[in-house]
């Protein structure tokens, strides 16, 4: 029984795979075990290191969702200082625009110009 799947690219062998991922893993082991002795969790030693400097607060160092759009917002403000203005909240003015719109269109489209 051949455990060789051959294909016209190349092939796979479970059993080779297997071979290599233990390799792989001890290999990673030898790595590991030459770490530095000395690290210990739950210290000061698992702190970045900042160049001497306190450690921010974690809502100081956060984007937030409107910094991820600083810059379109920043290039777009004349529009967006126009959309804010008509901005008011109410339904009722939504409506009124998507009428208003609408009501362009349609005389766009059956006027013909």
């Amino acid at each position: 029984m051949s455990f060789t799947l051959t294909t016209p690219s190349g092939f796979w062998n479970p059993l080779l795979w297997l071979l290599f991922l233990a390799l792989f893993g001890i290999i990673a082991y030898l790595i590991y075990s030459r770490g530095n002795p000395s690290y210990k969790k739950d210290t000061e030693q698992i702190k970045p290191y900042l160049s001497g400097n306190p450690e921010p607060t974690k809502e100081k160092v956060q984007v937030k969702a409107g910094d991820i759009y600083w810059g379109f917002i920043e290039a777009l403000k004349g529009y967006y200082k126009v959309l804010q203005a008509i901005h008011t909240g109410d339904m009722r003015d939504y409506i009124l625009w998507y009428l208003g719109i609408g009501a362009i269109i349609t005389f766009i489209l059956i006027g013909g110009v």
